[in-house]
């Protein structure tokens, strides 16, 4: 795994190299190999997630089908240096096309 550094960013590094081992569960797998899990932890453990997963693929079927509201889409905050977009004025304006006249 590689992750470059720009402008000797390390922070920006740091927190994509931990994003990136987070998608891939590297630590899940550090925190499993930490101490012995008994099998019988580990069925349960199993268990509870492959019903996790079956509630989750049957509430997205439900959503798709339009049994059950879909979920509200979140509301990212604004990004800092990024003006939003103007919907009147001359800026706005002169993005429209010009009436032919």
């Amino acid at each position: 795994m590689r992750i470059f550094v720009r402008d000797n960013n390390i922070d920006q590094a740091l927190r994509f190299l931990k994003k990136k081992m987070q998608r891939e569960g590297i630590f899940r797998e550090i925190k499993a190999h930490a101490a012995f899990e008994k099998p019988s932890e580990k069925r349960v453990r199993e268990k509870a997630e492959a019903i996790r997963r079956a509630k989750k693929l049957m509430r997205k079927k439900m959503q798709r089908e339009g049994l059950l509201p879909m979920p509200k889409p979140k509301e990212r905050p604004a990004r800092p240096g990024y003006a939003p977009r103007p919907t009147s004025g001359p800026i706005a304006d002169s993005t429209a096309r010009p009436l032919i006249t």
